[in-house]
């Protein structure tokens, strides 16, 4: 934080008037299931975005990245229109853009932005959450705009979905606001209400080991809008409001009426919807080896019916279950990213070099790998003489 502080001075020649702080996450379970207002159990991880915003005396925005210090953005609330491209810019500005757009054409000033990402980008751990929530927690507190936190998921993932242009659900987002420490939480995606799951395996000599095999993807390229587009397709056909009302029994009941990919689409949502139930269960009862063969199912669904993992994920996840993992999976919006693998802790040395010479010899890029226990979700920071 002091290094984001005396960036910002150096950057702006003032100091911030906000500090604030979002998580990037990870999802046990329930992938590509809270577009279709399905139960999700993520949690946060340790590794945060975090942005330092103060007002300007015209209507400039300027924007800053300490991992990128030659790629700042400037505009004005004129400009404050959908954009193309890639420019992570995108992500905050997409923000102020969808808080104005509710609260009417309110006109919040002038800003100077900087932002400090640590969530490893591409990697399936939604970094475009931490930093878009980072952001409006920020503005939220800096503007007094009384929004709850379930306003702000819903105003983020609108940053998302139309200003930077992907159709994701709301997990990422919410994750990054409402998690707390020592605990995975059960998601209802449809009326974003929360239960606190407790995720304690170190008593069991467990670890949650994150696997970024560095095949890093973009989910602007229209895989995960077509695998949307598919499940629509079969709410549509079927006349149901979502595939949350469809149990596996009336899928294969009304399965015929579906096309081959489309039904395929469908099947992993409606049962990974029932797996997220059943992970829920098992980590009440503290049985993990009942959590890790629904990870391993979870997985074997994203692969086949999804069509969402690649070789490295592939390839990760069989390693890590050929040395001993309990389960694994990939996680995330697929086409690359990260892997995670429930592991006795012991075994965590073998397991990483196993990984890591497989890829070595598939002639992957070398993985990442690392680890965290549920963290905090997003939060303002008010250091010393900041006020």
């Amino acid at each position: 934080m002091i290094d984001i502080w005396q960036e910002f001075l150096r950057t702006f020649h003032t100091q911030p008037e906000v500090v604030a702080q979002a998580p990037g996450r990870v999802n046990l379970i329930g992938e590509h299931i809270d577009y279709s207002d399905g139960f999700v159990l993520p949690f946060a991880i340790h590794d945060v975005t975090t942005v330092a915003i103060s007002r300007r005396e015209d209507s400039t925005i300027t924007l800053a990245s300490m991992q990128r210090p030659k790629d700042g953005f400037s505009t004005n609330y004129e400009m404050l229109v959908p954009l193309t491209g890639e420019h992570w810019a995108r992500y905050p500005l997409g923000v102020l853009w969808a808080l104005r757009e509710k609260l009417g054409t309110r006109n919040f000033q002038g800003l100077n932005i900087l932002i400090d990402g640590k969530v490893p980008l591409g990697a399936g751990l939604s970094s475009s959450a931490a930093l878009e929530c980072s952001v409006a927690v920020a503005l939220n507190h800096l503007f007094q705009l009384g929004q709850s936190l379930p306003d702000l998921a819903r105003i983020t993932q609108r940053a998302e979905n139309i200003y930077v242009g992907v159709p994701c659900g709301i997990m990422d987002q919410s994750i990054s606001l409402m998690a707390e420490a020592g605990c995975a939480i059960m998601l209802d995606c449809r009326d974003l209400s929360t239960e606190k799951i407790p995720f304690d395996i170190a008593p069991e000599h467990l670890e949650l080991l994150i696997i970024d095999t560095q095949a890093h993807h973009s989910l602007v390229d229209g895989g995960y809008a077509e695998r949307r587009a598919s499940c629509e397709k079969a709410v549509g056909i079927l006349g149901i409001s979502s595939l949350r009302d469809l149990s596996v029994a009336n899928l294969y009941e009304e399965g015929h009426r579906l096309d081959d990919l489309t039904f395929r689409r469908a099947k992993h949502a409606v049962t990974e919807m029932k797996r997220v139930m059943a992970a829920v269960v098992a980590l009440k009862a503290r049985n993990f080896t009942e959590l890790g063969l629904l990870l391993n199912q979870s997985h074997a669904s994203l692969r086949d019916d999804y069509t969402v993992s690649c070789p490295e994920l592939d390839l990760a996840v069989d390693t890590a279950l050929a040395m001993g993992a309990l389960g694994a999976r990939m996680v995330g919006g697929g086409f690359g990213g990260s892997a995670i693998a429930l592991i006795h802790r012991a075994d965590a040395p073998k397991i990483r070099e196993a990984i890591a010479t497989a890829f070595t010899e598939a002639h992957f890029k070398s993985p990442r790998f690392f680890n965290s226990l549920p963290s905090d979700g997003a939060k303002v920071i008010e250091p010393a003489g900041l006020k």
